[in-house]
């Protein structure tokens, strides 16, 4: 479970770390040229380049959690990456106007996708941590039970 919980905290990393780096250096490149943001104007450098700053910091997070896949590492990266994927697909959803029917579906196909990564990280975080605490119960009991 945990080298899921990697390879998804990996794919999440690298989709902050590209766009967090495009957005600090080249904001107005990121514009023009990453797919279907040219479609919500007008651009701003100011919102781009804090875009970029708060995804570095939120990919800072996934960093620490790949490195170290403990649940207080994994959880918390896991849930700032979704305060931030999950309305961004939804508000994407719902702007679509100018958008091929193409870049529509890739779009809505690629946010929902790491949204629902985000999602299941947390998920698969919660479940390895039950399995080990129930691996570890009869451990603890028999020990418990040996010293009465």
């Amino acid at each position: 479970m945990t080298v899921l919980i990697r390879i998804g905290l990996a794919v999440l990393l690298l989709d902050e770390l590209v766009v967090g780096f495009w957005n600090q250096l080249s904001p107005a490149t990121f514009y023009t040229d990453f797919p279907t943001v040219d479609l919500t104007p007008p651009f701003s450098e100011h919102y781009a380049r804090d875009f970029g700053g708060a995804t570095l910091g939120i990919a800072l997070l996934l960093g620490i959690a790949l490195v170290a896949p403990r649940r207080v590492f994994v959880i918390p990266a896991a849930l700032a990456f979704s305060v931030f994927a999950i309305p961004h697909f939804f508000f994407h959803l719902f702007h679509l106007d100018g958008a091929t029917s193409f870049q529509a579906a890739v779009l809505t196909t690629a946010n929902a996708v790491v949204a629902l990564l985000g999602l299941l990280i947390i998920a698969l975080t919660v479940a390895r941590y039950r399995r080990n605490r129930l691996q570890q119960a009869p451990a603890v009991n028999a020990a418990t039970m040996s010293s009465n």
